[in-house]
């Protein structure tokens, strides 16, 4: 919470895991078979929380570990910044969403300065927190400790 609002409101976006009913069904429940973030359940919302001082929160539904969406809106707000925008990424799961998205946007503009704040991030065990963190570091993206 400190990180978020350690940004100005309109520089937040927050991604939201976002499965339906078949959530089982899919190749991602299949092999992660814990249903979880489906919509319209508690579970899917963004916690109230992390919301607050946000008065226009930018959420991105994402049916999957990385978002397009989300890398189409990072480059488009890139290239409308003529490439004077800086990302970071927390949250969770560091070794699932996060690296995805990390690693995504990198691969859309591979110049911008992205990082990462390995203490507002978990991953499914510290061990796989610290192999994204290293993956991620290996492709470019920056640590930072901030929180």
């Amino acid at each position: 919470r400190k990180k978020i609002a350690s940004y100005p409101s309109e520089d937040v976006w927050f991604t939201r895991d976002t499965h339906e009913e078949n959530y089982m069904e899919t190749q991602e429940g299949k092999n992660l078979p814990v249903p979880h973030c489906i919509r319209g359940t508690e579970g899917w919302e963004i916690r109230p929380e992390l919301l607050e001082g946000i008065e226009s929160p930018v959420i991105v539904d994402k049916p999957t570990f990385g978002s397009t969406r989300l890398a189409e809106m990072v480059a488009e707000a890139y290239d409308a910044e003529h490439g004077d925008l800086e990302v970071e990424v927390i949250g969770l799961c560091t070794d699932i969403c996060v690296v995805s998205n990390a690693l995504l946007l990198k691969a859309v503009r591979p110049e911008m300065v992205i990082s990462v704040d390995p203490a507002c991030c978990a991953g499914v065990t510290p061990a796989a927190h610290e192999a994204a963190l290293q993956t991620m570091a290996s492709c470019q993206i920056q640590m930072v400790n901030g929180f």
